[in-house]
């Protein structure tokens, strides 16, 4: 392919690649700052609000590749992402791309080394916000990948949400993100847990939430300490809680006695007896931590 061939069909600033909510939230947020937008979806139909609001759509993802020299893929997830710019690595070659797709750390670093075989410059982001929140500044977006990429493109990021760079290792964002996401389910699974308890005597889950919301809300001021411990590695300090008091056991008989699966809480309880039985029942519950740890 010669280099005219190369050259923008639709010149703009960017290219969105898929237009579910978050992509068109990205789009719509560009738009609203005055850039210019190209936008690609695989079904068709979707653009019809972006493009009264000023974006150009395109038919086909080589149109939209070609059409500006930063390409934002915003797609299902790591196949989709491979699947859609595979059989247009050569037309990215010497742009941009950045992958807004959720993946594992493992997955960004082989898109990271697809890209650079293919002479593209790769950055990989993680969005931790909702569709509402992009271009109100109530969210965050975690990078990793190429310095020079993220420093060039800051002032078009930053109108999506706050920025914060990682590193050159392209995995690094994704580590974050997935790690702070796996706080937030296994908090919601606790729910989750307890409302069914709750359940078995006839508190509706409202009810349930009305107690539990306040008390876990208190709870998160102890993270703080935890993490203090942990990072000092000394689950000996004064004034911990140890392993051998906090035993969960009764938690998981109570839930099996009402006829609820104690998953949940079995785990934690499972992590518990893992440092008890090496001999650290006297430590203090953070050394559960230790349990997970990957160098463990």
């Amino acid at each position: 392919m010669s280099e005219s061939q190369r050259q923008p069909i639709h010149p703009s600033e960017a290219s969105v690649l898929g237009l579910g909510a978050m992509g068109s939230a990205l789009a719509a947020a560009l738009l609203d700052a005055g850039r210019s937008v190209t936008v690609w979806n695989r079904t068709p139909g979707r653009a019809t609000r972006l493009v009264a609001h000023g974006a150009d759509a395109v038919g086909s993802v080589r149109e939209a590749v070609l059409a500006s020299p930063v390409v934002i893929a915003c797609l299902l997830d790591h196949a989709s992402v491979e699947e859609t710019l595979g059989p247009v690595a050569e037309d990215l070659r010497g742009r941009t791309l950045v992958n807004v797709t959720t993946t594992t750390p493992g997955e960004a670093r082989e898109l990271a080394s697809w890209a650079a075989v293919h002479g593209i410059d790769y950055l990989d982001g993680a969005i931790m916000a909702v569709p509402s929140m992009i271009g109100a500044h109530t969210g965050q977006v975690l990078y990793s990948g190429s310095r020079a990429a993220y420093e060039t493109l800051l002032p078009m990021l930053e109108v999506w949400a706050t920025s914060e760079f990682f590193g050159e290792d392209a995995g690094r964002a994704s580590v974050v993100d997935l790690a702070m996401l796996s706080g937030m389910y296994q908090m919601f699974a606790g729910f989750f847990h307890g409302a069914a308890m709750a359940a078995t005597m006839g508190m509706s889950a409202a009810e349930f939430t009305a107690r539990q919301t306040p008390f876990l809300a208190a709870m998160t001021e102890e993270l703080a300490d935890y993490a203090k411990v942990i990072d000092g590695g000394d689950y000996t300090v004064p004034g911990q809680q140890s392993l051998d008091f906090s035993d969960l056991s009764h938690l998981v008989r109570a839930s099996e006695e009402e006829g609820v699966d104690p998953s949940p809480i079995a785990m934690v309880q499972e992590l518990i007896s893992r440092q008890v039985a090496a001999g650290h029942g006297s430590e203090g519950f953070a050394r559960v931590y230790e349990s997970l740890r990957a160098d463990r």
